[in-house]
């Protein structure tokens, strides 16, 4: 039996068509799009598409868009072996993480991948990321599991995690980077998985979470910052976490003005989560006395998790459980690979 892999369009450019009059491109359906592509039909599996109600850029992307595919993979999970979402390039670091939180126990791939230019142009990625990412979905080991039981983000001959994954080019083909993890899997005349680096097959039934709390604020640190605007906004806006993003290895300024702000949120029970601004490392408050003045009014750590993990986890984890020990424990732990122990 050939492997079952189902296609879920949720907009972006590899599925855009240009308007002539308004010189922008603008959504197509998606028959269009397999037609466009006839070798996917000689690739030995069984694909099925289907497209949300409201084919949107993913600019557009929000957390009721992310519960609407959980739902459709919840729906539709026992009868096909692995999924593919197509996706504008912009937001889907952000779509992939949120998923990989709200599909616990994955046993089966869900592959996002998109282009940087349309399916219908001569010169376009979309061909060999959507054929390649649809093999990806469909693999499996000897025992008939999937090779691949996690969220990922294909994407110009990379196979990556898809919460450590950041978009960090606007013109070149290869658009994602994963700064703290390994590539899962390289594609070149092979596909070569770097099976040490994926998740182990869980050992329990799937679940599919349906609520985030989307009650997050951020706040990108900058030489001369007046943090008190911030704090009184974040207060009366009913924010429940604030993602700060430090300079270096977690560090932000010693001087009392900036340390009773945060204090004040803290005392508020608005949790304060630790994220550099640097790409690539890791937060460590124990270096230096910027970070260990954070660390001591309780400040906690997003370790080496990306922004785009990090914003989506805090959503997770704010719809999971209202009791405030908890959201400080399960932002520190490893919950789907988006963190190193």
């Amino acid at each position: 039996m050939n492997p079952k892999v189902l296609i879920i369009y949720t907009g972006g450019t590899i599925g855009m068509i240009r308007d002539e009059k308004k010189g922008t491109l603008k959504p197509f359906r998606l028959n269009r799009m397999t037609k466009s592509v006839p070798s996917i039909l000689e690739m030995g599996l069984e694909i099925h598409a289907l497209e949300l109600e409201e084919v949107i850029d993913s600019s557009n992307m929000t957390p009721e868009v992310w519960i609407e595919l959980v739902g459709i993979i919840e729906d539709h999970y026992d009868a096909f072996d692995g999924f593919v979402v197509l996706h504008g390039s912009d937001t889907m670091a952000h779509s992939a993480s949120a998923l990989s939180f709200l599909l616990e126990n994955l046993g089966k791939p869900v592959v996002f991948t998109g282009s940087q230019l349309p399916l219908g142009l001569p010169r376009t990625d979309a061909r060999e990321n959507l054929i390649t990412a649809l093999e990806i979905a469909a693999l499996k080991d000897e025992n008939g599991n999937s090779l691949i039981p996690e969220v990922c983000i294909y994407f110009e001959d990379r196979l990556y995690r898809g919460n450590r994954t950041h978009k960090f080019n606007s013109e070149n083909f290869d658009a994602f980077i994963s700064p703290n993890y390994p590539a899962l899997a390289d594609s070149g005349v092979k596909i070569e998985v770097a099976l040490k680096e994926i998740l182990p097959q869980p050992t329990s039934k799937p679940k599919f979470h349906n609520r985030l709390n989307s009650n997050v604020g951020m706040l990108r640190l900058f030489p001369g910052i007046d943090l008190n605007p911030y704090v009184k906004m974040f207060i009366e806006s009913g924010i429940e976490l604030v993602v700060l993003e430090t300079y270096g290895s977690g560090n932000g300024p010693t001087k009392k003005g900036f340390l009773n702000s945060i204090a004040t949120l803290i005392k508020n029970n608005i949790i304060v989560y630790n994220v550099t601004q640097c790409r690539q490392g890791h937060v460590d408050m124990g270096k230096y006395e910027a970070g260990a003045e954070l660390a001591a009014m309780g400040v906690i750590s997003g370790n080496d998790i990306s922004l785009e993990a990090a914003i989506t986890k805090a959503m997770f984890v704010l719809g999971s459980t209202e009791i405030h020990t908890e959201r400080l424990s399960l932002m520190q732990t490893a919950l789907r690979g988006e963190i190193t122990p």
